[in-house]
């Protein structure tokens, strides 16, 4: 019998396969990027939504993928072990008031949810790139895996959120008690230098979709 939670499964599965969240998949595939949302998979009513054929149709074309294949991930009990939920959210929604405790943790409610490989840090969380502010080196829709528990290292890629909730995306020059140092990755960003005082979160990224 055809589970609700299998369907879902899948999506999530194909998105991860091509290094993207629901969200980056649903923009790929020319879809409203909320339309595989955690939050839409459930209505109001506490009734389970199932994803139109249109919508399958639509990601398996984005992806190169053949309807078997799709058919393969439904219920694939394996993932879970090659693979963990971690929250994901666009940049535009992070740099808000709310999204992050004082560690750089995420909160709240507004979250999406990827599958990705497992790694060490169970604070990973995913950013995705809205626009195009940072190309060439990131383009709309890439996902940033961040480690809030990771090393800083000179020339690491970091992320980092201001007191006033802004998040950079920069190159680690030096992180002193004091202050850091970054190096812009693409013109016109430029190289800035943030007192310690007004950085709420500083932390790695450790791998990027291209």
């Amino acid at each position: 019998m055809l589970k609700h939670a299998d369907i879902w499964h899948a999506i999530d599965s194909l998105a991860a396969q091509n290094s993207l969240s629901p969200s980056g998949l649903a923009r790929k595939a020319g879809l409203d990027p909320t339309t595989f949302n955690k939050s839409k998979r459930i209505t109001q009513k506490n009734k389970p939504r199932w994803p139109s054929t249109e919508s399958i149709s639509k990601i398996l074309d984005a992806t190169n993928s053949t309807l078997a294949e799709f058919v393969n991930l439904v219920g694939e009990e394996s993932a879970g072990l090659l693979a963990k939920r971690i929250p994901v959210q666009d940049l535009t929604q992070a740099s808000s008031l709310g999204q992050f405790d004082h560690n750089g943790h995420p909160m709240g409610d507004t979250w999406d949810e990827a599958l990705f490989a497992r790694i060490d840090d169970t604070n990973a969380f995913g950013l995705e790139i809205t626009g195009n502010d940072y190309e060439p080196v990131y383009s709309d829709g890439h996902l940033l895996i961040i480690s809030p528990n990771a090393d800083l290292r000179r020339g690491d890629r970091i992320a980092l959120m201001t007191t006033n909730y802004e998040i950079f995306i920069k190159e680690l020059i030096r992180n002193s008690p004091l202050k850091a140092e970054l190096k812009g990755l693409a013109a016109p960003h430029q190289d800035m230098t943030i007192l310690t005082q007004n950085i709420t979160w500083i932390a790695r990224i450790l791998w990027a979709s291209q």
